[in-house]
């Protein structure tokens, strides 16, 4: 790949439907018609990470109340959720922040598509909403034992720290580092299948996120503004 070209995790593509029931199409028109009902404060976009979020007490507790939509769809890669913002998902609304969790799907690509995929996600959503801030989520470690996919994820998250400019309207949140032992295993506690999390696992990373999220939502106006170009 020259360095002309696009990542290919950058291209955006909707899930090919392949048992034929139309279930990701039914979820994504779902969510465009939510943009027409809703005024959300948080936009969470992203895979299964952000879809079970919603299944969990720390959704209730945290989240929901500060008027926030979830647009998680299981499976998800970079390329899906590129798709789908450019094809409905952000129309109507203008969030404050946006929360982005995806990347651990893209399974066919290397660790620096997957970092440029995520920063394509980033890029469309400041280009869609300037006044707002976005969040990446670090993806996670996976599997119980050190292991190529938790490499691959953690250089993700490097590429990411080094590239995102600092101070700019993209942070990088990097909660996964607490769930490892010393040892550098994964507990069934936090995830039961050492790759989705459980209550405990959502708790644990949740908490940053909510610090970050009020903080954000309590700045003025203002200082939310979009930087002069």
């Amino acid at each position: 790949m020259s360095s002309d070209e696009p990542s290919p995790a950058a291209l955006p593509e909707p899930v090919e439907d392949v048992h034929g029931d139309g279930r990701w199409m039914s979820q994504h028109t779902r969510f465009v018609q939510e943009c027409k009902d809703a005024e959300p404060d948080v936009l969470f976009v992203g895979d299964f990470m952000i879809q079970l979020m919603r299944h969990h007490d720390i959704w209730r507790e945290l989240f929901s109340p500060l008027h926030a939509l979830n647009f998680g769809i299981g499976g998800d890669t970079t390329c899906n959720v590129l798709w789908r913002l450019q094809n409905g998902e952000l129309d109507n609304i203008k969030p404050k922040v946006v929360v982005l969790w995806v990347g651990t799907n893209n399974h066919q690509h290397s660790a620096e598509q997957v970092a440029e995929g995520v920063l394509a996600v980033a890029r469309l959503l400041t280009s869609r909403l300037p006044r707002a801030k976005v969040i990446i989520m670090g993806l996670l470690p996976r599997g119980e034992r050190p292991n190529p996919l938790r490499e691959k994820n953690a250089a993700v998250n490097a590429l990411l720290r080094a590239r995102l400019p600092r101070p700019g309207p993209v942070l990088l949140l990097d909660a996964g580092a607490g769930l490892l032992a010393p040892d550098g295993s994964l507990s069934q506690r936090d995830m039961f299948d050492y790759l989705h999390l459980t209550a405990a696992g959502y708790a644990a990373v949740s908490k940053p996120l909510s610090d970050l999220l009020l903080q954000i939502l309590e700045e003025t106006p203002e200082e939310r503004r979009a930087p002069p170009v």
